[in-house]
This record gives C-alpha cells, sequence and structure tokens, in this order.
C-alpha cells in the first residue's frame, strides 16, 4: 500500500473525483503541453453526468484557458472500461494538429489512474510503503509485537509522518471554526441554507448528553459545507465525506481534552483503515457508492474513537467493522450533481454511527464473526452489483427527477 499521505490529500472541494483530480490531471497535462494552441476536453460517464454540479468543468478551465482556448466535451452516456470517471485530454498545435492524447480516470480520493497505475506520483509516493494490506495481517502483527496500529503506521511512514499529520489537522480545525462562522446559502441552484452555525447555538442549550450529539452534528455540517461551497479540506477519505472525521476527532478534543499527540495517532489509524479499503476495493462514489465514501469515513472515525478510548486492537478493528459494515448498500445520488444533498446530512449522521460504534465495541471484547477484512471485499461486490444508476450519476435515487440549471 501506498503512503496515507495519499489518503489525507490537502485541497478544495466539492469533490475529490470530480474536482480535485481532474485539476490534477489538467495540471499534468498543461505541464507537458504549455505551448499548445487550443485543448479539447471529453468527459466521459459520472464524470459528466454531474461535472457541472462539482464543478469539473471549471478545476479544469481555471488550469488550461490561461494557457490556450480549451473546449469541454460532455458524453455522460458513454462509459470506458476501467472506471466510471474517465476524461480525455487533447493538446492542438496552431496547425490544428493533434500533438497528444491523454486518457486518465480519477478513481477516488482525488487519485489519477491511467488504467494500470496510479500517476502523478513522485518516486517516492509511488513506493509500496505498508508489506501488509489487509487488516488481518496487522492485527496478527499487533498480537505479537504488543504494539497497536498507529505505531504500525510510524513503523512503515517514518518519524515524518506526524509533521504531515500536525498539518492535516491544521487543516481539519481550520474547516470546522470556518464552517461554525459562516451562514448563508451555499453556491448552486438548490438554495440550501448552511446549517452549522445554527446546530452549534442550539445544542449549547441542551444538556450533556443531547449536547453531545449535536455538537458532532455540527461539526460534520461546517466541514461538509465549507467542502461544498469549494472551501479548504482534506479528504477522508474523499471530499464528499470529508466531514465525518474532523468533527468526531475535534469533538473528542474538545471534551475530552486529548492532547495533540494522541489525535494524530488516532489520525494515522484512521488512514490505516481507510488505506486498506481503498487498496482492496474502493473509495469512489461512481465506481462503489456512497458505501466508499461515507461509509468508509465512518469506519474510519469508529477506529480512532476505539483508540482514543483504550480500545484493544480487535476492539477499534470491531467498531471500524460496523461503520463499514452498517453502511453497505449506501447508493451515491447527489441531487443536481451538488455535494450538498444528502451528502451534508450523510455526514452528520454517519459521524454520530461513528461514536456509537465505538460505544457498542467497547462492551465487548472484540470478538466477533465478520471481519473488517470481509466487509470491505463485501463492499466491494455490492459496489460492483449497484446499477450505475444509483452511482454519482445524479439520475436514480433521490437525485431522480432533479436536473442541473445554471
Amino acid at each position: 500500500m501506498k503512503s496515507i499521505k495519499e489518503l489525507y490529500r490537502i485541497g478544495n472541494g466539492p469533490s475529490s473525483s470530480h474536482t480535485m483530480g481532474p485539476r490534477k490531471a489538467a495540471q499534468l497535462f498543461a505541464n507537458d503541453f504549455p505551448c499548445a494552441a487550443r485543448f479539447t476536453v471529453t468527459l466521459y460517464g459520472s464524470l459528466a453526468a454531474t461535472g457541472k454540479g462539482h464543478l469539473t468543468d471549471v478545476a479544469i478551465m481555471q488550469v488550461l484557458e490561461p494557457l490556450a482556448p480549451t473546449t469541454i466535451v460532455w458524453l455522460p452516456s458513454t462509459y470506458l472500461p476501467f472506471h466510471p470517471n474517465a476524461l480525455k485530454l487533447e493538446a492542438y498545435d496552431a496547425g490544428n494538429k493533434l500533438l497528444e492524447t491523454w486518457t486518465l480516470y480519477s478513481v477516488g480520493g482525488g487519485a489519477l489512474s491511467d488504467g494500470q497505475k496510479i500517476i502523478g506520483l513522485s518516486e517516492d509516493q509511488e513506493r509500496d510503503i505498508y508489506p501488509m494490506s489487509t487488516l488481518t495481517e496487522v492485527m496478527d502483527w499487533c498480537e505479537r509485537t504488543g504494539k497497536s496500529y498507529w505505531e504500525y503506521v510510524e513503523e512503515c511512514e517514518g518519524a515524518g509522518i506526524w509533521e504531515y499529520l500536525d498539518e492535516v489537522w491544521e487543516v481539519m480545525r481550520a474547516a470546522v471554526t470556518r464552517g461554525l462562522d459562516n451562514e448563508g446559502v451555499l453556491p448552486g441552484p438548490l438554495a440550501l441554507h448552511r446549517k452549522a452555525a445554527g446546530y452549534f447555538i442550539k445544542a449549547k442549550g441542551y444538556k450533556a448528553s443531547l449536547q453531545s450529539r449535536g455538537l458532532v452534528f455540527a461539526y460534520a455540517l461546517a466541514v461538509s459545507e465549507e467542502n461544498a461551497s469549494g472551501g479548504e479540506i482534506v479528504t477522508a477519505p474523499t471530499c464528499g465525506s470529508c466531514g465525518v472525521v474532523p468533527s468526531v476527532l475535534f469533538h473528542l478534543e474538545e471534551i475530552r481534552k486529548f492532547s495533540r499527540n494522541r489525535i494524530l495517532r488516532a489520525l494515522a489509524t484512521a488512514g490505516l483503515f481507510g488505506n486498506i479499503v481503498k487498496e482492496n476495493a474502493s473509495i469512489s462514489g461512481a465506481e462503489v457508492g456512497c458505501q466508499g465514501e461515507v461509509g468508509v469515513a465512518c469506519a474510519m472515525a469508529a477506529a480512532a474513537a476505539s483508540q482514543l478510548f483504550g480500545g484493544s486492537p480487535a476492539q477499534i478493528e470491531y467498531a471500524a467493522e460496523m461503520g463499514l459494515e452498517h453502511h453497505l448498500g449506501m447508493t451515491c445520488d447527489p441531487v443536481c450533481g451538488l455535494v450538498q444533498i444528502p451528502c451534508i446530512e450523510r455526514n452528520a449522521y454517519a459521524a454520530a454511527r461513528a461514536l456509537d460504534a465505538n460505544l457498542y465495541a467497547s462492551f465487548t471484547d472484540g470478538i466477533h464473526r465478520v471481519s473488517f477484512d470481509r466487509v470491505v471485499n463485501v463492499m466491494k461486490e455490492t459496489g460492483h452489483d449497484l446499477p450505475s444508476l444509483y452511482k454519482e450519476t445524479g439520475e436514480g435515487g433521490l437525485a431522480r427527477g432533479h436536473t442541473f440549471t445554471h
């Protein structure tokens, strides 16, 4: 497996696969053909179906248009075999001669593939630094060594990972605080009003038990609303699910006063669980539905919370397993192709479910029948069995009947 730095990507929303990935593709192409006279970019499948709502064209044009005139072609009904999120970039010279064509796939979390391998990585980023790629293997390592998941991350990544995770946590915290302060209407045709600030104020008026849940909702809404408005966030594991992990950790830091080091260790553990899903299944909503985004985020947050509360490796694994298992089959059906309805509410609800999964696991000894690895495999199978209508096309499920208008 690659570094968890490739899972936790710092960037601007609203979508890792539809905004961050295409922007990166355009940047790589522009670097190779800075003197092109014009560009044509063709978007296929899911990338085209909800591209306008995800600002895919805006992200590409911001990179290429300053260099040369750029045309975007939309082919939402054409799916290339490797992945639903495909784009073709073409560069032409002044005589209209085709200089080069690239076909790339935005495979989730802002990562790009050429159909064979992840591209755009440095030599260091391309290395597989984790010799183990299943939770079962890592749990066995923990049992043999007496160490925890975050220590396995440190052993594989090196001590430098803590500086990166510190930056990740700063960006996550900033997104929470900005989101709690910002009010008004989110961009797009839904005229959806921001709710985080209101939830935060209302939560303060409740007694402790209800206040705790209301605050978690507020923090998740805050980050997700920042993402929906194009603010800076961290993919965890994607933009569309970026509110779950920071809301849980921010809440626990606030009410339990966990140290910065312990929060970073929890982030490392969460990243390990997300990385295992990314390696063995998918975190792309266009490929496996929202179970691969919000479901994986819930598992990551549950694992992080369980570790913070002193869970054993088995209890941490159990909490994560429940977080993912109980999102199996969740469709990706964004209304008008925007990362707003139902995405924002799902982040808030998944954050609460992550805390519940931690609580449930804490009452057990961690022994259970269905392993995290088994659920990852089932999630992959379920995602492939879901009709494409329910995987980020903006046409099925809750999105049915809604169309994007400028």
